[in-house]
Formats: structure tokens, C-alpha cells, sequence
């Protein structure tokens, strides 16, 4: 195999399959990348769990395979000088690579013991921007679980139904809920479950630049295809929670808040909230205004946020950490922050009504003293 390519093409590629590669594997050559060299050069990087091609124009000199180390080469091709990278393999699977006057001999692996990553069997398509996807995605991943006490809520549930996509985490203490109108694919109502960690890579490749993603549904396998690079994941299996009766839709106090002034507030109070030393906030809401309080061995904080509407002095403890995750992915500058009693879940909607994102997170128990 012979192939030569601009340094910064191959190192984009590269950076992109090596997320899916494995970190460390029983099997060596899922530790590795794939190069395939025919038409154009694919680089492929695959741990069982999820896999990552994507493909480049490349000068192909002769064709061929070979499985190189993933941290290796990765930190090869990152330090050379910019230009054309040249790489060759003999029949000893010793690979060269050379660019200007830097020249690395290092040996590669039979591409025959790299697995063979699954093939998608499609029943449903969906295309969206990659914009629209990497937002989706970014409002509602916060909230998946990272314990594996319950796996079907290490993923993210995509559900399409009436010609839109909702996509949903929960990690037993908060839930995000993110739609989306979808105009084009051949589509019948259906739901499936993302894992996280492959929705992250996705995140990651999709750009805020004009281009479309392509989705396709299998019975065990989702791909998502954003131009010349294929993300294919497992779907997960089980029982997802029913969102729509978990969350309230009647609420006793609605009171409007400034996004950004009501981070800030946040912040400061739970300055003084650590692993160590964890306390919840105390948020008491009154006739236009929030009282901010956070109590821990370290010493008090204290704070308030204006608002808009009366919580009539109604006091909920909330995570500080979920409170900010939500204020942060709802991307809006007004929201409604919607209460009902102190031991009932709470609602984040943007003010504007649209509900195109939901976040809800239940309370902490307030302890006399806290």
C-alpha cells in the first residue's frame, strides 16, 4: 500500500476515527486504526461498541490495508511539519511514513484481524441539518446517566412520531427534552435508544456550517452519516421511562427569570459547594424576587435574582450542578421556571411558549439548619 495526502486532511481523519477506536483491548488491533486505500483513503476506527469511518481524497499509488496503533500514529501525523504525508507499507507490515524531511518506520497489523464493522439494515431514514442535530444534542445529553445501574438510561431516546423528532435523557434526577419539526425522509413512527458516548462523536463531527445528516434506523444498529464520515452504534435495549407521565403539566406558580442573571447568581452561591463539602441551594420564591442560599461547612452564601411573578414564598433545595447544566443548554434568555410544591419535580421551559426544550429536575430535600 502507497498513499500521499495533505498533512492536515489525514490528521483531521485520524482525530475523527481515533474516538472510536479502543483504548485499551484484549484484542490489540481494536486498539489501532484502519487504512484502506482504493478509490480514496478511508480511515476507520471500531471497539465493537461503536464505529467511526470516514474518507479523504488521497493520491493512491497502490492499493492496500494496514492497521496502524491509534495513539501512535495519531501523535505521529499531529507532529509533523505541514505538507504531503507519504505513507507505504511493505509485505513485513513495516509502515514508512514520511512528510518534508521527517521519517518514521514503525510496524503495522495484518489488516485481516480487524473486525468487521455491521452493516445497518435500514427501515426508517431520517435527515436533518447538522446544526439542528448538534443542538438537539446538546440540550438533552447532559442529563444522561454515566452509572451503568440502569444501561438503558446511559443513552438518549430519539422518538419520532407526527413527522417530528423528539429526543429525551434522564438520569434518575432530572430529564431533558428537546423537539424538532422534520421535513425530509421516509419516515413511520418509531423510537430508539443512542448511547451517550457515540451522540458525543456525533456532537463533535457535526459542524454549525450548511450540511445535512442522514440517520438510518436498523433492528440493532444507527448510522448517522455526515458527509464523508459514518458513526455506527448499537441501539440500546429496555424499558425508557414514559416522559410524557413524568412530566407535570399543571403547575400551581410560573415565575419568568433572566437566564443569564440567574446563572451568575447560581455561580456565586455555590461557590462555597464542593465534592466534599455538597449542599444544596435553597431557592425561596417570592413577589419578584429569588432568594439564593447555600450552607455548607465551608461557610454561607447568600444571593437573589430578580423575576417575574410570585412563587408566594415557596423554598426548594435544587442541585446546583443540574440547576447550571439546564440554564446553560436552554440557550434562550428568558425562561419560565415552573413550581408546584417542594417535594414535586420542576419544570425549565424557554418564556417564549415554544417548548421546544423541557428540562426537569427534582427537588432536594431541605433539612432544618441547611
Amino acid at each position: 500500500m502507497k498513499f500521499s495526502c495533505e498533512k492536515y486532511l489525514l490528521q483531521s481523519a485520524v482525530t475523527i476515527a481515533s474516538r472510536a477506536a479502543a483504548s485499551k483491548s484484549p484484542i490489540p488491533a481494536l486498539e489501532g486504526l484502519l487504512l484502506q486505500a482504493g478509490d480514496d483513503l478511508r480511515v476507520t476506527g471500531y471497539d465493537l461498541k461503536e464505529g467511526i469511518y470516514t474518507n479523504i481524497g488521497a493520491e493512491i499509488e497502490e492499493a492496500g490495508s494496514i492497521v496502524v496503533g491509534a495513539r501512535l500514529f495519531g501523535e505521529m501525523i499531529r507532529r509533523l511539519p505541514d505538507g504531503i504525508v507519504t505513507v507505504s507499507t511493505d509485505s513485513n507490515n513495516t509502515v514508512n511514513v514520511k512528510c518534508g524531511r521527517s521519517d518514521f518506520h514503525f510496524m503495522g497489523m495484518f489488516s485481516g484481524d480487524y473486525p468487521e464493522m455491521p452493516s445497518v439494515d435500514s427501515v426508517n431514514n431520517i435527515t436533518l441539518p447538522q446544526k439542528t442535530l448538534r443542538s438537539m444534542i446538546n440540550q438533552t445529553i447532559f442529563a444522561v446517566a454515566t452509572s451503568d445501574v440502569r444501561p438503558i438510561y446511559t443513552g438518549t431516546l430519539f422518538e419520532i412520531e407526527d413527522q417530528a423528532l423528539t429526543m429525551v435523557s434522564v438520569d434518575g434526577y432530572r430529564l431533558a427534552k428537546r423537539c424538532e419539526e422534520i421535513e425530509e425522509g421516509k419516515l413511520e413512527n418509531c423510537s430508539f435508544v443512542v448511547p451517550g458516548s457515540a451522540l458525543s462523536d456525533v456532537e463533535r463531527i457535526c459542524s454549525d456550517e450548511e450540511g445535512e445528516v442522514q440517520i438510518s434506523v436498523g433492528s440493532k444498529h444507527i448510522s448517522f452519516a455526515i458527509g464523508e464520515t459514518v458513526v455506527v452504534t448499537r441501539r440500546l435495549e429496555g424499558e425508557f421511562l414514559n416522559y410524557r407521565k413524568s412530566i407535570p403539566e399543571n403547575f400551581r406558580h410560573v415565575v419568568e427569570v433572566d437566564r443569564a442573571e440567574l446563572m451568575s447568581v447560581i455561580d456565586r452561591v455555590a461557590l462555597i459547594v464542593s465534592e466534599k463539602n455538597s449542599s444544596p441551594v435553597r431557592m425561596r420564591f417570592s413577589d419578584g424576587l429569588i432568594d439564593c442560599l447555600c450552607v455548607t461547612p465551608v461557610g454561607k452564601a447568600e444571593d437573589q435574582c430578580s423575576c417575574e411573578g410570585s412563587g408566594e414564598d415557596l423554598e426548594i433545595g435544587f442541585n446546583d450542578r443540574y440547576l447550571m447544566d439546564a440554564l446553560k443548554a436552554s440557550g434562550t434568555d428568558k425562561l419560565h421556571i415552573c413550581l408546584n410544591t417542594a417535594a414535586s419535580p420542576s419544570v425549565i421551559e424557554a418564556a417564549d411558549g415554544s417548548r421546544s426544550f423541557t428540562y426537569m429536575i427534582l427537588p432536594v430535600r431541605l433539612r432544618a439548619g441547611e
